[in-house]
């Protein structure tokens, strides 16, 4: 029995250019992306500031109406943190919150004990229903907003009667204080709340702090500061105290970590259902997808390979493998296989050794155990020694079939 030449292995693996081939449209997409990030970042580069900031320009920006209370003799002071926020807070001080649904419980907490003895006036600038509960106790956010802008002021308060339509924003409040300015109904619902404290000191005329609650944004920013009432409504709103203190709460604020806000405490409601929701889809679409196993089916095989071929190519891969042992293993299955039924032993008793070796003993009249350490010895140490197992092996065939 002779061992085949092993021709060189060919690599499989792919060469730099079909590697560059097969990533090219990856990397083409990721720098159409950086360019598009770049484009947008030199485009936006002449923002200095965020939204609702008395110092940016844009559009969306407030220094419009800070300019027109500069006029009037209202200092604006912008701040980022509470610990600031709670330091400027005076009864003739009118402390504007542009932001409070960014606020975590603890700032809420702690910036309400503050402004309830303060004695100035607090703006909310469209605050949720978690953060207007805890900042204006008593007063609830309605969740359906309001239709139709701008909105006629149908209430009382000097402020608004002055200023007339206004764009109040989308977002409705209700309170159960008697004492409160409910304005600018939106189908219902006030979009504009004044609550007056019921603690607290005075500001410089006399009056009492307040609270004022605003359904929405676009009154205080440059696009819309010209139109209908909403600049005759903001100046009243914010200039009615010497000094106004704008206050932009940062998530990078120190105070935030105070409340010990947990990962899902950032996570918006529902999102425990809309998890499930999402299992529940996966589950169905891997019920859908998954294969369905039935009977097998015979195949024709579209082309027939050679018992050499089958054997070179297993061959190579017992040795690239190292697998001397097994390579072994397969030519002493292989040979007491062909040998048992030359010899009269049963198939089922072909790798018992006591009948094999006996049967074998009695039909060539020779030793045991030489037959015994050819057939289920140790498997090879080196390659010649694997070469000599199958000269054996072959031999031993050859024998046992010579008449």
């Amino acid at each position: 029995m002779t061992t085949p030449t092993t021709p060189p292995a060919t690599s499989v693996r792919p060469g730099a250019r079909q590697a560059w081939v097969r990533a090219r449209g990856i990397v083409l997409a990721l720098v159409l992306l950086l360019a598009a990030a770049v484009v947008i970042a030199l485009v936006r580069s002449d923002a200095r500031h965020g939204a609702l900031d008395p110092r940016s320009a844009d559009p969306g920006g407030s220094r419009a109406v800070a300019e027109l209370l500069a006029d009037r003799g209202v200092a604006t002071r912008v701040v980022t943190t509470l610990a600031e926020a709670r330091a400027a807070a005076g009864p003739d001080t009118t402390l504007l919150v542009a932001v409070p649904d960014r606020l975590t419980e603890h700032q809420r907490t702690a910036l309400r004990s503050t402004t309830a003895r303060a004695g100035g006036r607090t703006v909310l600038v469209a605050p949720g229903d978690a953060t207007v509960r805890r900042l204006a106790p008593g007063v609830t956010a309605d969740p359906a907003p309001a239709t139709g802008s701008p909105l006629a002021p149908d209430c009382a308060l000097p402020a608004a009667r002055r200023a007339g339509t206004a764009d109040t924003g989308p977002l409705r409040y209700t309170s159960g204080d008697p004492s409160a300015d409910a304005c600018y109904p939106g189908d219902g619902p006030a979009t504009l709340l004044r609550l007056p404290e019921t603690s607290g000191g005075a500001g410089p005329d006399g009056a009492a702090g307040d609270t004022v609650v605003l359904g929405g944004s676009a009154l205080l920013t440059n696009r819309s500061l010209a139109d209908h009432g909403n600049a005759s409504l903001a100046l009243q709103l914010l200039g009615s105290r010497d000094h106004l203190v704008w206050y932009l709460p940062s998530l990078s604020d120190g105070t935030a970590a105070d409340g010990e806000r947990g990962f899902f405490d950032l996570l918006p409601s529902g999102w425990l259902w809309a998890t499930l929701q999402l299992l529940v889809a996966a589950a169905l679409a891997a019920l859908w997808r998954a294969r369905r196993l039935g009977p097998l089916v015979p195949e024709r095989l579209p082309v027939v390979i050679r018992a050499s071929e089958t054997a070179e190519g297993r061959a190579r891969l017992y040795r690239r493998a190292d697998a001397r042992d097994r390579a072994a293993a397969a030519l002493r299955s292989a040979a007491r296989t062909r040998l048992a039924p030359l010899v009269g032993v049963p198939l089922a008793r072909a790798h018992t050794p006591e009948a094999l070796i006996t049967a074998l003993t009695v039909h060539l009249h020779g030793d045991g155990r030489s037959l015994h350490t050819l057939l289920f010895g140790p498997p090879p140490t080196d390659d010649a020694a694997l070469i000599t197992l199958a000269d054996r092996l072959d031999a031993l065939e050859s024998e046992v079939r010579r008449p």
